[in-house]
């Protein structure tokens, strides 16, 4: 574990796990988690021989509580330092919900050499909300219910995110993980809430169309078709045919949080990917 400073002073904690001259790959994890939703897979691809890295984003997990830079562009400003500070060559960056628009836009930006694929898993490109030019996407009225949840009762809110609709706990016959729910309830409430309740604009609002179109490297899509947070058929689909080189692979039923819902089908499916 480390950490590293940003131009604007900002301590951002990472983990860096593995053989210094493997391959790494790179995780960003979702709003409102940290670095530690990505248990399953860090410890998955450990043993598989890779370099595993993830960072808490600004504002989350045990990175600073900063009064501003929750966007994306400092978000991904920040991942450049990351990778810097580490001298990353050839990574794979692996990216969920907030997380896959942090590296679609990172991706987009990082120096020559830095970057050899990149995976968006559930992610919010290439953009969320509804608008004349996205008349399929999802209405600001329902971001803004989810600022007001979160400054009316934060710890309340994200027990009913983790407990429904995120993990899919709401789905007839669904097995619920109390763990789950309990993890994720955690990694929330160590973040700040302004940092939380910014980032909602930002996962939400932010248009990553020409970040897309500007990606050379391969990129792996995955999406489950019964996502309740981010829908199907407004992000990966689209997200595809913006991608000079990409893979899309749908899971049938699955919900947002498929990573730690189901880590024993996705992670195959990454490193046979990455093996490809």
């Amino acid at each position: 574990m480390g950490t590293v400073t940003t131009s604007d002073g900002t301590t951002i904690f990472y983990k860096d796990w593995g053989p210094r001259d493997a391959q790494p790959l790179v995780f960003h994890h979702g709003w409102p988690l940290s670095s530690d939703d990505w248990d399953a897979q860090m410890l998955f691809f450990l043993q598989q021989g890779y370099r595993v890295i993830a960072h808490d984003r600004r504002g989350h997990g045990r990175s600073d509580q900063t009064s501003g830079g929750h966007d994306m562009d400092t978000y991904a400003a920040d991942v450049a330092t990351l990778a810097e500070a580490l001298d990353l060559r050839d990574a794979v960056h692996i990216g969920h919900s907030t997380g896959g628009g942090e590296v679609a836009r990172y991706v987009a930006r990082a120096e020559p050499g830095r970057v050899a694929r990149a995976v968006l898993v559930g992610a919010v490109p290439p953009v969320m909300v509804k608008s004349d030019s996205n008349p399929g996407g999802t209405p600001i009225e329902v971001f803004d219910g989810f600022r007001s949840a979160l400054a009316a009762n934060r710890a309340q809110f994200y027990i009913e995110v983790a407990s429904g609709p995120f993990h899919g706990f709401n789905r007839p016959g669904a097995e619920v993980s109390q763990g789950l729910i309990d993890n994720w309830w955690r990694q929330g409430m160590t973040g700040a809430a302004n940092a939380h309740y910014e980032c909602i604009k930002a996962f939400s609002e932010t248009d990553f169309t020409e970040d897309l179109k500007r990606i050379e490297v391969p990129v792996l899509v995955m999406h489950g078709t019964d996502d309740q947070v981010v829908p199907y058929d407004d992000s990966a689909p689209l997200t595809v045919k913006l991608l000079k080189n990409g893979t899309l692979k749908s899971y049938e039923g699955y919900p947002h949080g498929m990573l730690t819902v189901h880590p024993d089908v996705l992670n195959p499916d990454i490193l046979e990917w990455l093996r490809s």
